[in-house]
């Protein structure tokens, strides 16, 4: 795929808080981009920066191999969208949507066509007369869409465009941004802490902390194969425990041996073993590798959702389990080797795992 943007070495402070450190990234034509993490760790002010909103202090920002660095926000060939949609409330759809190009110069039929052709785009023909504080949540996203894909940008950037909706419309939007990326061919960069929301749409997940990507991959990859203990614990429920690495294939976990399927960690070396609850196999006990007592049990539709105490300093199991258990009930624990992921102990409090209320 062809290279359309290059953000290379870049440093943002604010005051004294340093927001990036260094930062550089590569996108390519077509794809959907999803920077993902907390709150403050940076991802908002790299939109922003490739946008023209804000300026690096060291750096320089690239589209299509040229350097933009200096170009205006009005200039850039990419759209934004924002969590609150900025749209004119004194103006009806089709003003809002037909805002920029009128900004263009552009003749009145070409903005009637560009107009319908957007509407179309986003389910909302026959809306061109509605007043804007008489839309839905929804339809007002879908409106800021069609204003930025009227323009017809090469990238268009989402600042946590959905985060205002409710669950189930948050959903279907997802499945609305899916379509209309294939459908227009460009490219998104998207910004967001929602964890479903990223693996649901993007074609790369780049999870970010305190300014520095922590890794990056397809979802499946973020997810099945985290690099660090924050990437395990921030995308998704992840048992992490203390584990050392007896020798290739075999490490050991809460006073048991569990064959595994790495290899290179050394022998008898201190890691970080991570373990999805949905991987956890509950047994009766006396069948499993490790026996336990079930603290708390949650049935969440599709299956019950556990804390099982057990083995050494009794570590406490996140456990997701179709059979029926009750609190108090004896147990068993094992996991299947290739659902095992160790990682060496992190270098930095960067790369720890961390508690994030979103």
């Amino acid at each position: 795929m062809k290279e359309l943007i290059k953000l290379e070495n870049i440093t943002k402070n604010f005051g004294n808080l340093r927001v990036l450190d260094d930062f550089s990234l590569t996108v390519h034509e077509n794809e959907f981009i999803t920077l993902l993490g907390p709150s403050g760790c940076g991802k908002t002010t790299i939109l922003r920066i490739l946008g023209g909103f804000e300026t690096a202090d060291v750096g320089r920002v690239f589209f299509e191999g040229k350097d933009i660095t200096d170009l205006p926000a009005n200039k850039r060939n990419l759209n934004t969208v924002f969590q609150k949609y900025a749209l004119f409330p004194h103006m009806d759809v089709k003003a809002n949507i037909a805002f920029g190009l009128k900004i263009n110069g552009k003749s009145q039929k070409y903005i009637d066509d560009k107009v319908d052709y957007a509407l179309k785009l986003v389910n909302l023909n026959g809306f061109e007369k509605r007043s804007i504080d008489k839309l839905s949540g929804g339809q007002q996203q879908r409106i800021a869409m069609a204003r930025a894909i009227v323009n017809e940008p090469k990238v268009l950037l989402l600042d946590e465009p959905l985060g205002a909706l409710d669950l189930k419309l948050r959903q279907e939007m997802q499945y609305e941004l899916i379509r209309l990326k294939k459908e227009l061919g460009i490219t998104f960069i998207y910004v967001t802490h929602d964890q479903e929301e990223a693996l649901t749409m993007s074609d790369k997940v780049i999870v970010i902390n305190d300014g520095y990507i922590q890794q990056m991959g397809t979802p499946e990859e973020i997810y099945n194969e985290p690099e660090n203990a924050f990437v395990a614990d921030f995308i998704g429920d992840s048992n992490i425990i203390d584990g050392l690495m007896i020798k290739d294939r075999l490490v050991r976990i809460n006073g048991a041996e569990f064959p595994c399927i790495d290899e290179g960690f050394g022998n008898n070396k201190p890691v970080d073993v991570v373990i999805r609850p949905e991987d956890v196999l509950v047994k009766d006990r006396g069948y499993g590798r490790i026996n336990g007592t079930v603290l708390t049990r949650v049935f969440i539709g599709v299956h019950y959702e556990m804390l099982i105490k057990s083995g050494e300093n009794d570590f406490e199991w996140l456990v997701q389990c179709y059979e029926k258990y009750d609190i108090g009930d004896e147990v068993s624990l094992d996991v299947i080797p290739s659902n095992i992921q160790i990682m060496h102990k992190p270098t930095s409090s960067d790369e720890e795992a961390i508690d994030i209320d979103i």
